[in-house]
């Protein structure tokens, strides 16, 4: 058997009492809350049976925290990412509201479909499918009985990822993403071809803040 399918899931709620973009900023942890929807992200997976070889995150704290279910779920040790990690923003730190209202940092906005305010588009997508076509293949080939994989991740190259495979633009407004906390996105390969199959939301609403 081969790999069945990847799971794309963000992390949960982050304790961010400021309420800045904390993007790739260090010491940034999962709340309490944050943690309860980790597991129930990692229960999720867990109830549809399937057996899950392979786990990665990305190196933030937030996505190392939320893959500690998944390790005590499946006995699988996270392998650390970096391509699958938040991208960055020159707004790291602040508060959007205050930094949007200041006419100094309108010419980050200057090209929305970059954007202009960080990492390409074409960047993230393209790490991120370096990422899953390695951890595809590698499970591929070192796993006798198959599974699934999961990348604990953030909601920018998820929802990249999903606009990518779908043939659909990049270029998107942030706001409306679907891609809420603890959320679950799946893939299957076809060939060559990536097709997303599933995408669900096992945790309760939480804060949502400080997204990229």
């Amino acid at each position: 058997m081969t790999a069945s399918r990847l799971h794309l899931v963000r992390h949960g709620e982050v304790h961010n009492p400021a309420r800045v973009l904390y993007g790739r900023l260090p010491d940034y942890h999962l709340s309490e809350s944050g943690r309860r929807m980790a597991r129930a992200a990692a229960e999720h997976i867990a109830s549809l049976d399937r057996p899950v070889r392979s786990l990665r995150c990305s190196p933030l704290e937030r996505t190392q925290e939320s893959a500690e279910p998944f390790t005590e779920l499946f006995g699988l040790a996270p392998r650390l990412d970096e391509r699958i990690i938040e991208p960055t923003n020159v707004f790291e730190g602040r508060r959007m509201s205050r930094a949007l209202r200041d006419p100094r940092n309108w010419w980050h906005l200057r090209r929305p479909s970059l954007p202009s305010w960080g990492e390409a588009y074409s960047s993230i997508a393209q790490r991120m499918q370096e990422a899953m076509n390695e951890a595809w293949h590698g499970t591929v080939e070192s796993a006798t009985e198959g599974g699934d994989i999961v990348f604990v991740s953030h909601q920018a190259p998820i929802w990249i990822t999903h606009l990518s495979v779908a043939g659909l633009p990049l270029r998107h407004d942030p706001r409306t993403r679907r891609c809420a906390l603890s959320s679950v996105t799946s893939f299957e390969r076809v060939g060559d071809v990536w097709r997303e199959v599933d995408y669900a939301e096992p945790a309760a609403k939480g804060i949502d803040l400080g997204a990229v």
